[in-house]
């Protein structure tokens, strides 16, 4: 398959691995690098050394393209950096920031960036940044999400509208039906979340995994827009936020019953009683647990059967 995002990034199948946090260790990355596709290493959830680890391990387990997801919220950025530099990725997707801070000086670097926009206006902002392209990522996705609740199929096409840059489209994407659908709106590519979390290279723990091979409809929801909008499944620690909001809780309060490390402890810990277990959507079309390359043969096999199918009407 050739399209912009498969020339931009030299990959075979347009499909990006969100760089998920506490998911997206080194050999998920490079199992979906190797299966084709752009594998991401979560930066979010790592220190410094730790991803130099991930980046090191990632290098030596594929020979094909990968990258780094850099949430630009999180603490230690200009050490995060200044590793991806020193350690030759050519690839960078960013988030949760100002596209502008840190575009330029990648791409001097020789890298190619990529910016997480959850609205037409942000997707204007990065194409004023200069970004190579951009992920336009609709609230169906798992995790931290944008606060317009701009679903991914009305999002797609408004973002393309406004932009002549390569355009990836991400939440809500976990079959290839749904990959043709994307871009039959004019994505160029997809980036995939919750499908790579249930994988046997995910880097969540097994119970986490379970959970999101459990989840029906209806089981996740948007909550925290006050600090940083996050989709959840539904367990105690979300109800006890439900119960704050009901008696009027304020921000701070949020914050300080939110604490820290509760995303690691739901999903790298196993915690599924008082852990963030952050996921999207799609999860209810979940019910399996494969490795990374049958998930890539699902989704092509999927997307052709689609396309025959479209060709017939």
């Amino acid at each position: 398959m050739d399209t912009n995002i498969t020339k931009l990034f030299s990959i075979k199948h347009p499909i990006i691995q969100g760089g998920m946090i506490w998911n997206s260790g080194w050999r998920l990355a490079s199992a979906v690098s190797n299966a084709g596709g752009l594998g991401l290493i979560g930066a979010g959830s790592m220190y410094p050394d730790v991803l130099k680890e991930h980046i090191i391990k990632c290098k030596a387990a594929t020979n094909n393209p990968f990258g780094v997801n850099v949430p630009m919220l999180y603490p230690n950025l200009e050490e995060i950096i200044e590793i991806i530099i020193e350690q030759g990725v050519k690839t960078v997707f960013t988030s949760a920031g100002n596209p502008k801070t840190w575009t330029e000086i990648l791409q001097k670097e020789g890298i190619t960036v990529a910016h997480v926009v959850s609205s037409t206006k942000f997707a204007q902002k990065c194409m004023d940044a200069g970004v190579d392209a951009v992920v336009a990522e609709g609230f169906e996705a798992g995790g931290h999400n944008g606060r317009d609740e701009t679903t991914t199929l009305c999002l797609i096409p408004n973002v393309r509208k406004q932009i002549d840059i390569p355009l990836i489209a991400a939440g809500g994407i976990a079959t290839g039906s749904q990959m043709l659908a994307a871009m039959a709106l004019g994505a160029d590519g997809v980036q995939i979340g919750s499908r790579f979390a249930a994988t046997v290279e995910s880097s969540a723990c097994d119970a986490f995994k379970d959970e999101i091979v459990k989840a029906q409809e209806g089981d996740t929801m948007l909550t925290l827009k006050e600090l940083a909008p996050v989709r959840l499944i539904k367990n105690q620690f979300y109800n006890e936020v439900q119960d704050l909001y009901i008696k009027g809780t304020t921000a701070e309060e949020l914050k300080n019953h939110l604490g820290r490390g509760r995303s690691k402890k739901g999903m790298f810990e196993g915690d599924l009683i008082n852990g963030e277990l952050e996921i999207g959507q799609v999860s209810a079309l979940i019910d399996s647990i494969p490795t990374v390359q049958e998930v890539f043969d699902e989704l092509i096999l999927d997307f052709n059967k689609a396309k025959e199918l479209i060709n017939r009407l």
